[in-house]
This record gives C-alpha cells, sequence and structure tokens, in this order.
C-alpha cells in the first residue's frame, strides 16, 4: 500500500529533537525466533552434523520451522533429542517450536539449555533475551542483550533489543540516548525508527511518532509491526479512519499468530472509535486468544458462553476482567443479562474483592465473590476460588465477551441512571461529615491514575493544568484521588491559594464500597477516567469526564453511552490540556452558581 514518501532527513531531524519524558504505544523487541539467519546458521553448523543420526531429523525441524509448521518442528526436534539429549542445536529448534506455538515459558527453559550446550551460538543469547523481555523479565534481558553486544557492537538487532529492554525499565532518556548513534550509523534499519518511534510515543508526541514511523516504512513498507504503531498513533491523535487503514494493512503483512492477535486488539480499540460496535467487540475477543502474549488465562472448567446461547433458565458464571475500572464499565451490562436469565435463572459473578460489597448490593440476587489472579511462568492466570465448593454453574464467560450480544450498537445502551448502588446509610453518614467541611457545592476531584507501569501519565494533564478550576469560588473542593498525592494538595494552596479538602476516615483505595457512598454524597465529581470515577458514575452520580482524542469507550461519540450522568469534556488535540481546563472552570463555575446553596 503506497504512502507519501517520508525522507531520512526530515526523520533524522526529529531525532535530534526527541526529549526524553516517562512510559505506551505497542511495540516489541525486533527479530522472530529461528530467522532466516539463524537458520542459515543452523544450517551450517549441520554440515559439521552429517555423520550424526539425528542430523536428518534436525533438518527436518529446520525445514518445519521455515513452513511456519510448529508442530511438526516440536516433533522433530523432539526425536532428535530422544535420540542425543545434548544436542544444543536441538534445544534451540525446540525452544523456537515451542516459542512459535506460545509456549512461552517452556521455550525460555529450551533455550537455556540450549545456550548452555552453545555458548558460542550468538542468535541463542538473542533469542532468550528476547522472549525474557516478553515474559516480563526485563533486567535478565538487558543483561543477554549485553551480553551479545559485548561480542558484537555493530549488531542493530541486539542494539534495538537492548534499547526496548531499557525503555521497558522506565529508562526513557537512556533509550533514546542509546539508540540515537544505532540510527545515525545504520539510518537505512527500519527497526530502529520504529522502535524510536515507539519511544517518543510513550512521551505522548504523536507527530513525531508519525514521522519516525512513516520513515520506518519508506524504508520497509512491509513492516507489520511498524504499520500497526503507525495506526495506533494516528488513533491517538484522533485520525480513526486512516488508523483502520493501516491496521487492516499490517495485519495483512503479519505472519507471527501472536502479533496478529496484538494487531487484532488495537484493531478494536479503533472500530469502537469508529461507533462499529459489533465489529469491535468481536475483535477485542483477540484479548483472550490462546496465542496473545498479554492474555490473562482463566481457570473455569466449565462450557464457555457464546453470542445466540438460550440463557433463560441457565446458571452464568461472569468473571470480571482487565482493570478495576474496566469492571465497573462492562458491569453496565449486568442488568441486561439478569433480565435474559429470567427468574428462574442463577447469575454467579467474580469480581475485584474490593468490589465484593458493591455489586452484592447492587445485584442481590446474583452470588458475588472475588477472583484471584496469579502471574505463572510470566502469564496471568485468573481463578474463582469460591466455586470450588462446586457452585452450580452451567456457562461461564469473562464479562467484557457479553458486550458482543448485548452492546452492538448505540442504541443497545439503555438510558437507566445508574446500575451500581451504595449504601444508604453510609451516604447518610458521609452526608453528615461533608457539613463539616467548608461551605458551598462539594465537587470531588480527581486528576491522575495510581497506575504508573505504563504510558498512562499521558491521558491526563499536568496538575498546573487545574489551576482555573481550582479558581472558582463558592465552592468546596473535596479530595477522592488515591494513592499518594500529598505534593499536589499542598501544590494547590501553595501556588493558587485553592484548599482540597480531605475527607477522614476512609482509604480512598482500599475501601471502595465506602468511596461508592462518599461519591454519591458529593454534588458533583470533576477528573479523568479512573476507577473511582466510573465508580461514582456507575452510581448516577454527575460526573464531569475529562476525556482525550483515541479514547475507545466514548464509543465514536462525544458523551458517555455507559453513563447517562456524565458530561465529557474533550480537548482539541493530545496534550493540549489549556483549553479544556478552561471549559471545565466555566462550567463547574457554573454548576456552583446553579447549586445557589453553601452545601449540605
Amino acid at each position: 500500500m503506497p504512502r507519501p514518501a517520508q525522507s531520512t532527513d526530515t526523520s533524522l531531524h526529529a531525532l535530534q529533537i526527541a526529549a526524553p519524558t516517562p512510559q505506551g504505544l505497542s511495540a516489541e523487541v525486533a527479530g522472530q525466533a529461528g530467522s532466516n539467519a539463524a537458520l542459515a546458521k543452523l544450517n551450517g553448523a549441520m554440515a559439521e552434523l552429517k555423520a550424526m543420526a539425528i542430523a536428518p531429523l534436525l533438518q527436518r525441524a529446520i525445514d518445519a520451522i521455515r513452513a511456519e509448521d510448529a508442530k511438526s518442528a516440536y516433533d522433530w526436534a523432539i526425536k532428535a533429542l530422544e535420540q542425543d539429549e545434548y544436542s544444543g542445536v536441538g534445544w534451540y529448534l525446540l525452544g523456537i517450536a515451542l516459542e512459535r506455538a506460545g509456549d512461552l515459558a517452556t521455550s525460555v527453559r529450551a533455550y537455556e539449555a540450549a545456550l548452555k550446550l552453545l555458548p558460542e551460538h550468538e542468535d541463542v543469547a538473542c533469542d532468550l533475551g528476547r522472549l525474557a523481555l516478553r515474559l516480563g523479565m526485563k533486567p535478565q534481558a538487558e543483561d543477554l542483550f549485553r551480553r551479545y553486544l559485548e561480542r558484537y557492537p555493530d549488531d542493530p538487532e541486539a542494539a534495538n533489543n537492548l534499547v526496548c529492554a531499557i525503555r521497558d525499565q522506565g529508562r526513557h532518556e537512556e533509550a533514546i540516548e542509546t539508540l540515537r548513534p544505532a540510527i545515525l550509523k545504520t539510518p537505512s534499519n527500519a527497526m530502529l525508527w520504529n522502535t524510536m518511534g515507539t519511544i517518543v510515543s510513550d512521551q505522548g508526541d504523536f507527530e513525531n511518532t508519525k514521522l519516525f514511523l512513516l520513515e520506518a516504512l519508506r524504508l520497509k513498507p512491509d513492516f507489520a509491526k511498524a504499520r500497526h504503531n503507525l495506526g495506533s498513533a494516528m488513533l491517538m491523535l484522533g485520525e480513526t479512519e486512516a488508523a483502520l487503514v493501516e491496521n487492516a494493512a499490517a495485519l495483512a503483512d503479519v505472519k507471527a499468530e501472536d502479533d496478529r492477535q496484538m494487531i487484532r486488539l488495537a484493531r478494536s480499540s479503533m472500530l469502537l472509535c469508529a461507533g462499529r460496535l459489533g465489529e469491535g467487540w468481536d475483535a477485542y475477543e483477540s484479548r483472550i486468544h490462546p496465542q496473545f502474549t498479554g492474555r490473562t488465562a482463566y481457570a473455569v472448567d466449565r462450557p464457555r458462553w457464546e453470542p445466540g446461547a438460550d440463557l433463560r433458565g441457565r446458571s452464568l458464571l461472569v468473571v470480571a476482567e482487565q482493570g478495576l475500572g474496566d469492571e465497573v464499565l462492562f458491569a453496565n451490562v449486568l442488568p441486561d443479562v439478569l433480565e435474559r436469565l429470567g427468574p428462574e435463572g442463577k447469575l454467579t459473578l467474580a469480581v475485584e474483592k474490593r468490589l465484593v460489597p458493591l455489586f452484592q448490593r447492587s445485584f442481590p440476587t446474583a452470588t458475588v465473590g472475588e477472583h484471584a489472579t496469579y502471574l505463572v511462568n510470566g502469564r496471568l492466570n485468573r481463578i474463582i476460588p469460591f466455586l470450588e465448593g462446586g457452585a452450580p454453574v452451567d456457562l461461564w464467560t469473562p464479562m467484557g465477551s457479553l458486550l458482543r450480544e448485548f452492546r452492538r450498537a448505540l442504541e443497545d445502551f439503555p438510558s437507566r441512571p445508574s446500575f451500581l448502588a451504595a449504601d444508604p446509610k453510609r451516604v447518610a453518614h458521609w452526608r453528615k461529615v461533608l457539613r463539616t467541611a467548608p461551605a458551598g457545592p462539594k465537587i470531588g476531584l480527581l486528576w491522575k491514575s495510581a497506575i504508573t507501569a505504563d504510558a498512562r501519565h499521558r491521558y491526563y494533564s499536568p496538575f498546573a493544568g487545574w489551576a482555573p478550576v481550582l479558581a472558582q469560588k463558592g465552592v468546596t473542593f473535596v479530595n477522592l484521588q488515591y494513592g499518594d498525592c500529598t505534593e499536589e494538595l499542598e501544590a494547590a494552596e501553595r501556588d493558587f491559594g485553592a484548599q482540597i479538602w480531605s475527607p477522614p476516615g476512609i482509604d480512598l483505595k482500599q475501601d471502595l464500597d465506602e468511596v461508592a457512598a462518599l461519591c454519591c454524597a458529593m454534588d458533583l465529581i470533576v477528573g479523568f477516567a479512573n476507577a473511582t470515577l466510573n465508580i461514582a458514575a456507575a452510581c448516577g452520580v454527575p460526573t464531569y469526564l475529562i476525556s482525550v482524542p483515541g479514547a475507545w469507550t466514548r464509543l465514536g461519540t462525544t458523551s458517555s453511552p455507559w453513563y447517562p450522568s456524565t458530561t465529557t469534556f474533550l480537548p482539541p488535540g493530545y496534550g493540549q490540556w489549556d483549553e479544556v481546563m478552561g471549559e471545565v472552570a466555566e462550567a463547574v463555575g457554573a454548576f456552583a452558581a446553579a447549586a445557589g446553596h453553601p452545601g449540605r
């Protein structure tokens, strides 16, 4: 697919001004297990094994890898190792076959065995490092890549992979300074431009991200990951249709199944942003595909629900998924599910432990318990401990999959004002407590996410951007922000002359049932999309949501179909906070004027 040519000079200029700041765009280390170059080296090693009985078996394994037949490659490698368990080549081929089949944990062990038997075979260290990074073993991956680069300092792929390991540990300045000389040394290497694009994306600079990715694609037009990344950057800039075009091109070029599922998952967000909800939810199933590296595995030994299945009178287990905010967001569908089950049916819910009391009160006819999630060999595994007692379940499903049937179009979203219910007694308690705060309507503030392990900071204005909001008079701002926010509370008073009142006797991170009651006692909640804002909106509290371009949860609208009580504010472009924060300030001022009372 032709694209406008982007000159190396322009991209090199962007490279000079790439400024390091903290982490986003989906990108992985370069290279693939069993690349053509690595297989060619193995063929060379095979020439020295011609007299050995296992040589034909190993050759069959190599041929199978080249043919993208992981199962056959595994079978031939196993046959070779059964005859010679000390064959380093056999262990290496077994590791490649296992990785291609998606068994990452076992492939690590095979690569480790190969590395001990083939200490001079540099590709083993690179493959093991790349796999370690995919499994979240970032320091180990960095060590392996550095070890390889000591012997081969001019290898661009190894330099790229080292940069990925550094970047994924949050050391973005070091990543840029490590990658910059590699690009200047080999500016024709598309892989390096792609990686620089991912780092700049982490900084929220999507215009320069596009420059770097276009250069990668000029050099290598069939570079599926760069095409995928370009589409993701375009989505962040609000260029949804263009993003879908790039994503389709990436899907046409991709070879590995795990990459295909990653790209398809990105497509789901694009489709949802385009308002194509049915297609979007169908593509969203990639998150649980067996060969998607980032999937969560569910330990549930019941038949899986599929769209179209008759639920009336059945017993259905729904397992909440993704982050805490998504567990609340997706619960929008549960009243519809209960109606479909009918009076003879039974709903069982597995949710995050802190949500159990809130969900049990909100859905009193359901059985609600907590799920538990463990990291096993680099993979997330979710279990349902309370099912071990033999709770009757006919079918089960991850909560998000229900949207494929119940929310295929905007018209499927009901106008119900709320779907979660706070404890009325605790709401009354918090209204009494709030009367001890300064006079005026009580407006809760949420300005950040407590999650700092990814590029989420890009979705939130710097705290200084709240100045016009905090300047509004006649209101009492209440701190609803979980996590450590001492610095921001002090800055509000020192820099803006505004006091943000902190409610006493509540853990805003852990006591989510209390948080729901506190939110329901407020007059208004203002902030960005985090778990607390989702809880407030799900309880029907008036909320002002500050969104961003490319936010899939808006489903192609300028509002929030999930929460009718929410008013959405959208900046004109990514990182352009001044205008939208001014609009929020005006709305807060108007709200306070309309309230016309000194508070509850």
